[in-house]
């Protein structure tokens, strides 16, 4: 290490614990005729986001389900979410793990095709996505408000 850029550090680490603590005596004399005082705050802020892949297609073979909406409730744990499919302009059916299918309506100006790639949606406290509280993302950078939720029942 270069000497100046060791008397620079030297010099800062005794600004931050004291100049008795650290042999002082070795740097220039400019740099210690002034008492400095150095003041930081740290702010540790951890953000997690949580991938939302897209489901995989149908294949030919497999029947064709027409689903029911149900009630469901105001929220999802984000942990449980599988996988997502467009199924309107407007919805997204969410498949969750155990398998319930729930229907996520999005804000009216919002299109569903944008997250045809799947979606993310941002880690929270209390480990679930609310309805007219959350938003999800898409993989280029769009966001909608989720306005509702339902559950999803096969017809009769």
């Amino acid at each position: 290490m270069h000497n100046g850029c060791a008397q620079m550090i030297l010099f800062a680490y005794a600004a931050l614990i004291g100049p008795a603590s650290v042999g002082v005596q070795s740097l220039p004399l400019q740099a210690v005729t002034s008492e400095v005082t150095i003041v930081a705050q740290v702010q540790i802020q951890r953000s997690s986001i949580v991938r939302v892949p897209p489901a995989a297609p149908p294949s030919r073979l497999a029947q064709v389900v027409k689903w029911k909406e149900k009630g469901a409730p105001n929220c999802i744990k984000w942990s449980s979410m599988a996988a997502a499919m467009v199924s309107s302009p407007t919805t997204i059916d969410l498949v969750v793990r155990g398998g319930t299918r729930y229907r996520v309506k999005l804000e009216k100006s919002c299109q569903a095709i944008d997250f045809y790639s799947g979606f993310y949606v941002k880690a929270t406290k209390d480990g679930r996505v609310c309805e007219d509280r959350d938003s999800i993302h898409s993989r280029s950078g769009g966001e909608c408000l989720i306005d509702k939720y339902k559950t999803l029942v096969p017809a009769k």
